[in-house]
């Protein structure tokens, strides 16, 4: 392989990491926004909530994006390909965050909240200091497989042309006439990526039982 084909492979792991990045930071704090409404069972907007995360869970991301980027010019909203890539992203793991977030906090034990109430804690402060983290470490691990699967995703992006990894390493391949080389480095990229991923939540759940051991 050539400097350049090892290069245009690299521009696309930016783009892999910048579009998974956007899409787990505004994806995490938006599922757990649309958990928290059918959690509360607030009355209509829950019910909305829950057929909009039906909706997308059920959509294909490669479908969503295509929906985004031909749709929304029709209404007068002009997207290129990375903005639509990152809106069908955030879109389509805020459903499934939601849905991670509803399982954490309905198996979480009333009674702390009863007891929290009892001594005069406000609901933001028992949610804060009570709720969230306890709910946060029994969901880590299937939000980080979410993010796992978001990053292993985002190859399909490039129908609405966006360059990721897979894309980079399709395209050195076909030029160079030789596909193993190129996907070698893409795998070699994704790896440790993945890895660190699955490091950051170890470390997590080492600081999460050390806080409340000291607690």
């Amino acid at each position: 392989m050539t400097y350049l084909a090892l290069l245009s492979i690299l521009t696309g792991a930016i783009t892999t990491l910048v579009m998974s990045v956007a899409g787990i930071a505004l994806g995490l704090p938006v599922g757990l926004a649309l958990a928290l409404v059918r959690w509360g069972r607030v009355p209509v907007v829950s019910q909305l909530v829950m057929l909009a995360v039906s909706l997308l869970r059920a959509t294909p991301l490669v479908t969503l994006v295509m929906l985004l980027f031909f749709g929304l010019p029709e209404a007068g909203l002009d997207v290129g390909p990375m903005s639509a890539g990152i809106v069908a992203l955030v879109l389509n793991t805020s459903a499934f965050n939601c849905e991670i977030w509803r399982a954490g906090l309905m198996s979480f034990p009333r009674e702390q909240i009863e007891a929290a109430q009892s001594v005069g804690m406000g609901r933001r402060l028992w949610f804060r200091l009570i709720v969230l983290p306890q709910v946060f470490r029994h969901s880590l691990p299937a939000l980080v497989n979410e993010m796992s699967q978001l990053i292993k995703l985002t190859p399909v992006l490039a129908v609405v042309g966006v360059v990721d990894i897979t894309r980079a390493a399709v395209r050195v391949g076909a030029e160079t006439y030789e596909p193993l080389p190129p996907f070698f480095v893409a795998l070699a990229i994704y790896i440790p990526i993945i890895l660190a991923l699955l490091q950051t939540q170890r470390w997590l759940t080492r600081r999460q039982a050390q806080y409340e051991a000291a607690a």
